[in-house]
């Protein structure tokens, strides 16, 4: 009898496992069971081209409707799942379905981190995740709009950007001492920070947003400092994995799903991969949890080839990009420990390369409108960490 294998979640990294098992060859059947209604999409444009009305429904969508139909990839929408039976192998979907598996691919992403304070449930408080988020957002966003951003990292930022550009007087509520904080260095925070205040965005830090002030409509937001007035309001405070069903089922987890170098869980059986999982990096030396579209591809396309039986190890170096304005971050690597930063190009003329190194080690690099000095240290710092790799990848063994 031909294998059935199931993936659960049709965001990036679903869409992208069930096209490779395709691609590489697999005959048997292909589930691809999601949440949401509509057909796997892009979400990176949610933030930016989308929401400024640039890029229509039509063209978010990862593949066509035909594209399913010719490959035999059964798509199973509006299914949430609401239990993995591990000795039956099978999926209990909501309403009283059952899917048999032979494989289980476990791609259930990420969801926003909420606010849970005083006046969170207003309509106007928003969270951005999907595109039913983004439509009900792009619907407010109008000149002379007071828009609060709470929170000064990537998405925050991505909005504040677009809502400016749309005429609207934003401002950005950022708890620590800088914008983007967590994912890089100070020159960089203080380069965004002033690109935003020369488009009239204003930009707060060490704010702590404690209510927000509703009634029939977002009048304001209440902070440690004072009301800020705002007609509605966009949360970026960050993300958490959609581990539960996994952990109901019995898998370890944590900070997200546990699997090794070959994205396997500790079921033989049961593999995941993209936002949701914890997974060793060989050329880091430790594991981590990443939320990004690239990390879901490789990750997706590794677990679906050793779901075939290869033994592919997935170990890339991490990396992120974000477009506010005209500037364009990509950066590659973790900034973490560095003892010293080059810095190649011009902060002041809008294009500049920061590479972050300790012990004369290439770590990390952020390239604001310098993609050749990206590429060129992203592939370095992929060299480094293949001349020296981690022994029987620490940690990875006891995921089996």
């Amino acid at each position: 009898m031909p294998e059935t294998f199931v993936i659960v979640g049709s965001g990036q990294a679903g869409a992208q496992a069930a096209g490779t098992l395709r691609e590489h060859g697999f005959r048997g059947r292909v589930i691809l069971v999601g949440d949401e209604s509509l057909a796997p999409y892009q979400r990176p444009p949610l933030s930016k081209k989308f929401l400024e009305h640039l890029v229509s429904v039509e063209r978010l969508y990862l593949r066509s409707a035909a594209y399913y139909e010719n490959h035999r990839i059964e798509l199973r929408l509006h299914a949430p799942v609401e239990a993995i039976d591990r000795a039956a192998g099978r999926l209990h979907l909501r309403g009283g379905t059952r899917i048999a598996y032979d494989k289980l691919l476990i791609c259930t992403g990420s969801r926003p981190r909420t606010l849970d304070v005083p006046g969170s449930q207003s309509p106007d408080v928003h969270y951005l995740r999907t595109l039913q988020d983004a439509l009900r957002l792009r619907g407010k966003l109008a000149p002379g709009r007071r828009v609060a951003i709470v929170g000064g990292g990537y998405i925050g930022l991505e909005v504040a950007a677009t809502a400016s550009a749309a005429g609207a007087l934003v401002t950005v509520l950022e708890s620590s001492d800088r914008i983007l904080g967590r994912v890089t260095s100070e020159k960089v925070s203080r380069f965004f920070a002033e690109a935003h205040r020369r488009r009239g965005v204003d930009v707060r830090c060490n704010v702590r947003v404690t209510a927000f002030e509703a009634h029939e409509r977002l009048s304001g937001v209440r902070c440690d400092s004072g009301l800020e007035p705002a007609d509605l309001a966009v949360v970026g405070v960050g993300a958490v994995p959609n581990a539960e069903l996994a952990q109901a089922a019995g898998l370890p987890c944590d900070g997200g799903i546990l699997v090794d170098e070959h994205c396997r869980t500790a079921d033989p059986l049961i593999f995941a991969a993209g936002d949701c999982t914890s997974h060793p990096n060989a050329l880091l030396k430790r594991r981590l949890r990443l939320e990004s579209v690239q990390n879901a591809i490789d990750q997706a396309q590794v677990a679906a080839l050793n779901m075939c039986g290869e033994s592919r190890a997935y170990a890339e170096v991490p990396w992120f990009w974000s477009q506010q304005y005209e500037f364009k971050l990509q950066s590659a690597g973790m900034p973490e420990g560095y003892d010293d930063i080059e810095e190649r190009g011009s902060a002041r003329d809008g294009s500049f390369a920061l590479l972050y190194r300790r012990n004369n080690a290439l770590l990390a690099v952020d390239a604001v409108n310098m993609p050749r000095e990206y590429m060129a240290a992203r592939k370095r710092i992929a060299e480094q960490g293949r001349a020296s790799p981690l022994p029987g990848v620490a940690g990875a063994a006891a995921c089996h």
